[in-house]
């Protein structure tokens, strides 16, 4: 058995400052190395909705080409300081304190992370036209499902049925670890 690859440095920084500031509530590296390796496909602008203090951001980072940009916003005053701290020197990366909503005069982006449960009821209606065609929308913080309809704690995840079936999107739900899976979908 091999050690785990090392952090990306930028996804170290951020670990660090969530530390610091007793923020425990954080994209998983499991998520965050797939994250890494979509964002190295996309051109354009990037977002995350929910940014935290930035770790989410970081590993998009690590992995963004140089033709591309990473808006983030964070709802949190607090957090979104702490976030911006990171990335004050990159011009690649703006770290927004501003409700997700703000992000509409910011798109269509080429690829869109965000909380599965954030904003409320992420369902494709409400993200539709804040991703371009050809886009990618990763939705994190599933519990892996292996029934149709699926099912989380005893109930029908009608939020994760709704992103499997919507015509306008082309979804797979992706096993990052035995405990966690992350939607991708990508719109027609």
């Amino acid at each position: 058995m091999s050690a785990p690859p090392e952090l990306p440095e930028i996804v170290s920084r951020a670990f660090d400052v969530s530390r610091t500031r007793g923020y425990v509530s954080f994209c998983r590296n499991e998520t965050g190395r797939l994250l890494a390796t979509l964002a190295a496909t996309r051109s354009g602008t990037l977002a995350e909705f929910g940014t935290g203090c930035g770790v989410g951001t970081a590993w998009l980072r690590s992995g963004v080409r140089d033709d591309a940009r990473i808006i983030s916003a964070e709802l949190d005053p607090r957090l979104a300081e702490a976030a911006g701290e990171i990335f004050e020197a990159d011009d690649q990366v703006e770290v927004l304190s501003a409700d997700w909503s703000t992000m509409r005069d910011h798109g269509p982006f080429s690829l869109l992370f965000l909380d599965a449960r954030e904003p409320k009821n992420a369902g494709a209606d409400t993200i539709i036209d804040l991703v371009e065609p050809g886009g990618v929308v990763v939705l994190d913080d599933f519990t892996p499902c292996s029934s149709w309809p699926p099912v989380y704690e005893g109930r029908v995840d009608v939020l994760r049925e709704q992103w499997l079936t919507d015509e306008r999107f082309t979804t797979v739900e992706v096993m990052v670890a035995p405990d966690a899976s992350v939607l991708i979908a990508t719109k027609r």
